[in-house]
């Protein structure tokens, strides 16, 4: 039961990057923000409807056709949150200095260390995507339906269904 649970946010997550990605290739990038659930995924900001259910289906359709890259994104909390934590454990790990090393040599050492943390959280943060929190295996997803919720609310309704798409 967890493991349909988590499953099916997975596959909701990817859907909702490819559906971004499909967004700003048509229209150019914009300031939104997504939220994938059990049953679906939520986009937060100024999109018309019509046109946030004709990029998830798009989005949709080219996954199932092969372009499985789309689930990943360089724009995904998991990159920030890798980006915050590596960049607080190299901080913190030269925060302890010797009698010999002064602030500033402590500082230029954890800033070093700080940038190379973020070169290091991208490909971390992709693989972690690809093998944890997104999933492409959305051969038998569907698009039930697209509402808006609130003003700069929307979701889009995803369903499980008994046949392969691809």
């Amino acid at each position: 039961m967890l493991r349909g649970w988590i499953n099916a946010i997975r596959r909701n997550h990817g859907l909702e990057h490819a559906t971004v990605t499909v967004l700003f290739e048509r229209y150019g990038a914009q300031r939104i923000a997504g939220r994938a659930g059990e049953n679906g995924f939520f986009i937060i900001g100024d999109v018309d409807l019509e046109v946030l259910d004709e990029c998830a289906r798009e989005a949709l359709n080219r996954i199932q056709q092969g372009q499985r890259e789309l689930v990943v994104s360089p724009l995904c909390g998991t990159n920030i949150l890798i980006t915050g934590f590596l960049t607080a454990a190299v901080v913190l790990g030269t925060e302890h200095r010797t009698e010999r090393q002064s602030r500033g040599d402590t500082f230029i050492n954890a800033a070093t260390f700080a940038m190379l943390a973020t070169i290091a959280s991208q490909p971390i943060g992709s693989w972690l995507q690809r093998f944890v929190t997104t999933s492409s295996d959305i051969d038998r997803l569907e698009i039930a339906d697209t509402r808006q919720l609130f003003p700069g609310l929307k979701k889009v309704f995803t369903r499980e269904t008994s046949v392969s798409k691809s």
